[in-house]
Formats: structure tokens, C-alpha cells, sequence
């Protein structure tokens, strides 16, 4: 028998480290070649480790939650015959969040910019058959229970947790609570707070706000969907702002840029790569849409919502989630009237889109109902002036309130 070290694989893309999300093994366990290690997360995605031999697990390298270095011990496995002491790991391959649940798409894919806690909220909780099977015999709702493992994940612990603390499917509204959680921060939700901490920090952030009449807008909308859609697939509205931010960035270069603070220098794109944070079950991810500007409308739905899916699925590849030039972000109906999103570091400029709702516009002599809709967005004010900002958006704004004016070649 001799002992393997498997090391921290070497994920490519000149990341130097990556953090344990979650081990599938633990110390004593027989495992087969091939059987999945680990889950680890560079800045990019997740991927699993698996085992290069078979053998019995004698130590794990670190806890999860730790951020070990490439080419550091990431277990060590006892195995039958002779050979080297140290065993690279096969390549690592792309892995969807710690137990994923398949979401239902909606008809809508809802976008984010924020996320405001540390949990992670589920249409359906994660959790084993086990636990389920225990808390349908407890009378205990999941829903109600708050999850500490990865991506949200309901654990026994969690279960009698909620149980010993009085919690319960039926207990009543007004029922007195007490005691304290701590959540340990780690995987992507600590990626999130990292990067929001330093956008914050490092960029010079100002926000504006315009209302947009997208009355028009919606009826030409309605009107390709009877017609097209069975045809083409139905449209959303977010389409057609991608449009109109492709055919504004033509004239305003500046916004489609990414800065790079330490070179002091601004890079501007042709290409018009859309960032689109979206929310998923592991947290804020923002997959890309390269090229929009080779799009038609129903290109841009047909990838947004092939991106949206395979983000919130786990599975979108590393160069899907990079490259972005400028970034939207939605929060869909929940959008409310105003919101400051935080700029996705280098771009300079991030555009932030408000819920449809009727509200009364003056015309003429009368008031009438129109459907209007606020763009909230937040620029680098070290390279973005306020005035050119202003102009920028109500560019967007002209060109959304006379949609036709977003098929005419000038």
C-alpha cells in the first residue's frame, strides 16, 4: 500500500488559487477512480476535482470555505501497489452548484444586480430526500427553515435546529423567538461581497435615472408576439433595450470601456459584449452576450434565455461568464421605481432597469395612462462626466420611445 497526494489542479485561465466549496469525501472513505473530490470555485465557475486513483481516503487538505493555493495537497488517498507519492488530478470539469435543484424557467428571466443577504432564497428548498422525508414527519415546512450548507442547502442540523427552537409548520404568528445564527460566508456568496466591496471602494460611482414612455414600445411588442411567435419564439422588453443599447453605444464609445486603474488606461470595444447579472441559486452571476450587436431580436431572447438557464443550472461555461464590455441589470416586477446598481468592475457604466407600471403622463390638455418605465444606472465618474451620461441614457430613452428607430440604418 503506499499513500497519493492529489494537489489543487491547475484550473487555467492564470488562476493561481481556488476556494473549497464542498467536499464529497471524507477521511476513511473508499472511493473508486474517477469519483468526485471536491467542488471548487476560482472567480470564474465551479468545477469538480475527481480522483486520478482508487483507494481509502486518509487526509482531506482543508475545510471547506478555505482558499488553497494551485499545487497545494488537496487530499491524500491510500491505494495498492507502487508508484509516485504525488498524482495530479484529472482535469477539472465544469459543475453545477452543490446539489442543484433544476429550476423552472419563467416566462420572463429575472435579472439582479444585488444580492442583500447572506442566504439564498428557493421557490424549492435544497435539501436530501432524507431531510424531506423527516420534515414531512416533523409537520415542518421547509420554506421556513434556514439552510447553512452550500448554495442554501437544508441539513439534519438545520432541521432539528428549527425543531429544538420551537420552530414548526404549524406554530403560531405572534410565538416568541429567540437565539442567534452564524453563517459562515463562503463560495460564491463570498466572491459577491468581494467584488461589490471593491466596486464600491475603488470606483467613483454616480447614478442616473430617466423615465421612459414604453407605451409604443409595448405595442409593437404584442403585435410581433401574435404574429411571430410561434414562428420565432415570443419577445420580452428586454430585447429591445439591448437593441437600443447597442445602436447608442455607436455614438457613445466611452461607455462600452473598460478601465484598467493601474496602467491608467481606458480600453473602448466595437464589439458590444452585454454583461446580464442574473440571479441563480447559488448566488449573483453574470453570464455574457457576446456580440450583441450581430443580433436580431430574436437572437438576443433565444440567447438570453440559453445564458439565463445554464447559469442558474450550473453548467455555464467559464468563457460565458467573462468578457463582458458594459452590464444590464433587472430585477424584472420586483423592480421598483429607482435602484443604484453597483458598476461590474472594469466597465465603466452599468445600465439598471425599473418594473413596467401605468402612470399618468400630461398631454396636451389632459391626462392620459401610458406605460413607463425608469432606467436607474451608475457610471465611473472618473470616466464617465455626468453630462455625457445624461445624454447617453436619453439616447436610449429616444430610441425606445420610437422603437421603429431601432431597425433604420442611418
Amino acid at each position: 500500500m503506499v499513500k497519493k497526494i492529489i494537489k489543487m489542479p491547475d484550473i487555467g485561465e492564470g488562476v493561481a488559487e481556488a476556494e473549497i466549496v464542498e467536499w464529497h469525501v471524507k477521511t476513511g472513505d473508499v472511493i473508486a477512480e474517477d469519483q468526485l473530490l471536491a467542488a471548487v470555485m476560482t472567480d470564474k465557475a465551479t468545477v469538480e476535482v475527481p480522483s486520478p486513483v482508487a483507494g481509502t481516503v486518509l487526509q482531506i487538505g482543508a475545510e471547506a470555505g478555505t482558499v488553497m493555493a494551485v499545487g497545494a495537497m488537496l487530499v491524500e488517498i491510500e491505494v495498492e501497489g507502487a508508484g509516485a507519492d504525488d498524482v495530479p488530478p484529472p482535469p477539472p470539469v465544469q459543475a453545477a452548484p452543490p446539489a442543484p435543484v433544476k429550476p423552472t424557467m419563467p416566462e420572463k428571466p429575472v435579472f439582479s444586480a444585488v444580492q442583500p443577504s447572506s442566504t439564498i432564497a428557493h421557490d424549492k428548498p435544497l435539501a436530501s430526500p432524507a431531510v424531506r422525508a423527516l420534515a414531512r414527519e416533523l409537520g415542518v415546512d421547509l420554506t421556513q427553515v434556514q439552510g447553512s450548507g452550500p448554495a442554501g442547502r437544508i441539513t439534519r442540523d438545520d432541521l432539528d435546529h428549527f425543531t429544538a427552537s420551537g420552530g414548526s409548520a404549524h406554530s403560531s404568528a405572534y410565538q416568541r423567538r429567540d437565539g442567534t445564527e452564524q453563517i459562515k460566508i463562503t463560495g460564491l456568496r463570498r466572491k459577491i461581497a468581494e467584488r461589490m466591496a471593491k466596486s464600491s471602494r475603488e470606483v467613483a460611482h454616480f447614478s442616473y435615472v430617466e423615465e421612459v414612455d414604453v407605451t409604443d414600445l409595448e405595442i409593437l411588442r404584442s403585435t410581433l408576439n401574435a404574429s411571430l411567435a410561434e414562428r420565432r419564439g415570443k419577445l420580452t422588453v428586454l430585447p429591445f433595450i439591448l437593441r437600443a443599447l447597442v445602436v447608442a453605444l455607436r455614438d457613445f464609445p466611452q461607455m462600452n470601456a473598460l478601465y484598467d486603474e493601474e496602467a491608467q488606461v481606458l480600453t473602448r470595444h466595437q464589439a458590444a459584449h452585454i454583461g446580464m447579472a442574473t440571479q441563480t441559486p447559488s448566488g449573483l452571476m453574470v453570464p455574457v452576450l457576446h456580440h450583441a450587436e450581430a443580433m436580431d431580436l430574436w437572437a438576443m431572447a433565444a440567447e438570453i434565455t440559453r445564458l439565463a438557464g445554464a447559469a442558474r443550472e450550473g453548467v455555464a461555461k467559464r468563457e460565458e461568464l467573462s468578457g463582458s464590455t458594459i452590464t444590464v441589470t433587472s430585477l424584472g416586477d420586483l423592480g421598483g421605481l429607482v435602484t443604484t446598481p453597483v458598476i461590474n468592475q472594469p466597465e465603466v457604466a452599468i445600465i439598471g432597469v425599473n418594473r413596467i407600471a401605468i402612470r399618468p403622463q400630461w398631454q396636451e390638455n389632459q391626462f392620459v395612462p401610458r406605460k413607463m418605465m425608469n432606467l436607474s444606472s451608475s457610471f465611473d465618474h472618473r470616466m464617465v462626466d455626468g453630462y455625457e451620461a445624461a445624454a447617453f441614457i436619453r439616447r436610449i430613452r429616444q430610441l425606445l420611445e420610437v422603437p421603429a428607430t431601432l431597425f433604420i440604418e442611418v
